[in-house]
């Protein structure tokens, strides 16, 4: 989307008055936000939670949100807990995707660990699971000792090249099936995964996907919720390294000629919003296969284990070099969204269950690294 929509924009006159905007553009990568990725292991990390830490805090999540807090427990323990002011209430009013994100974040710890040499014990919620919504209880408390027997897995090698890829797929290429079952059978936390390649199926999640991303820009509240998030340019993404990031020349160049802030964004009548939307609608048109996950129930625990499989996909995805990109919102729970949740529930779980995540897969162009906060922003005291 980002691409396309200002290239788009960027057209006849504005070139030109771009000109000298665009070569001041080009220096404002944000370094800072993007170093994370680069430091995940880093050997300044004597602590092996840190490590440990420090791989998890680039486990995919809900709008970047990144709504995880750590303590440090004593020489080997941890306790996770959530952030509650990264709560999405529009687009998620009960946690759940935000739980799934931090299903993500154990999952890549506990690998990282092993890869390291440790186990990890772990207790889920152990002051009790919240129903109705996430608070200030712990989400987990973990344990690491050093094991002889703790090993890589197989998909751990993938983590610094796991992206959630939000450009059109190649419509020329199709997705094996060999493919498929790679993700199909990437989980290992009692998670049905699914999935279809046939093309068939693929136009008519294409239309479920793409109908529920429509609805979720043309409702206000959901879509200021987006919005409010946007982070735009170097400094904005510098300083709230979460969220959504639109950084580099192009975003730089609009931002200083005033063809892209927040005001543009929602002011349905500009050509802005018109190209933003049909291009996030055309990574629907695009999807050359889709996966989904259902769990079983949609206990804090069941969205916890729907989060660690989830990244195990996202994993298994980039082993078979296949872009990745979740399109839920079918499966968000705000009364807008009630007819499109409840056919998607039947298609998908008629005998009962939670569909937890839906995804498109396809091959895509590579894309950079997202903004993490450090993990050192993330620790704090209890």
């Amino acid at each position: 989307m980002k691409r396309r929509m200002m290239l788009k924009l960027l057209g006849g006159g504005i070139v030109t008055a771009a000109a000298g905007a665009t070569a001041f553009a080009t220096t404002r990568t944000p370094h800072a936000a993007l170093a994370p990725w680069a430091d995940a292991g880093a050997a300044r990390y004597a602590d092996p939670r840190m490590r440990a830490l420090s791989y998890a805090i680039l486990a995919p999540n809900p709008h970047n949100r990144q709504p995880w807090m750590v303590a440090l427990d004593g020489t080997d323990s941890l306790t996770l807990f959530f952030d509650t002011d990264r709560q999405l209430p529009a687009t998620d009013p009960f946690d759940r995707q935000l739980t799934i994100g931090l299903g993500c974040f154990l999952e890549l710890l506990e690998m990282a660990a092993n890869a390291d040499g440790y186990a990890v014990e772990r207790v889920l919620f152990p002051e009790g699971e919240p129903v109705d919504g996430l608070d200030k209880r712990p989400i987990a408390r973990m344990t690491l000792r050093q094991a002889d027997d703790a090993v890589a897995d197989p998909l751990w090698q993938y983590v610094p090249s796991r992206r959630s890829l939000k450009e059109p797929f190649d419509t020329s290429r199709p997705v094996p099936s060999d493919a498929l079952a790679a993700l199909v059978a990437a989980g290992r936390n009692n998670t049905q995964i699914g999935g279809t390649v046939d093309m068939a199926a693929v136009a008519r999640w294409r239309d479920v996907t793409e109908q529920a991303l429509r609805l979720e820009i043309e409702t206000p509240h959901t879509y200021h919720e987006s919005v409010d998030l946007f982070r735009i340019g170097k400094a904005e993404v510098t300083a709230n390294p979460d969220g959504i990031d639109f950084h580099g020349p192009l975003f730089e160049t609009l931002r200083l000629l005033g063809q892209f802030n927040r005001e543009v964004a929602v002011d349905r009548s500009t050509a802005a919003y018109a190209q933003g939307f049909d291009a996030v609608l055309e990574n629907a048109r695009t999807a050359m296969g889709h996966v989904w996950m259902i769990t079983p129930g949609n206990s804090r625990a069941d969205q916890i284990a729907a989060g660690a499989d989830w990244l195990r996909v996202n994993l298994a995805a980039t082993a078979q070099g296949l872009g990745f990109q979740p399109l839920s919102q079918a499966l968000q729970e705000y009364p807008e969204m009630a007819a499109h949740y409840k056919s998607v529930h039947d298609s998908l779980a008629p005998e009962g269950g939670t569909v937890q995540m839906l995804a498109r897969i396809g091959y895509g162009p590579d894309v950079p690294v997202s903004p993490r906060w450090p993990i050192e922003a993330k620790m704090v005291d209890v």
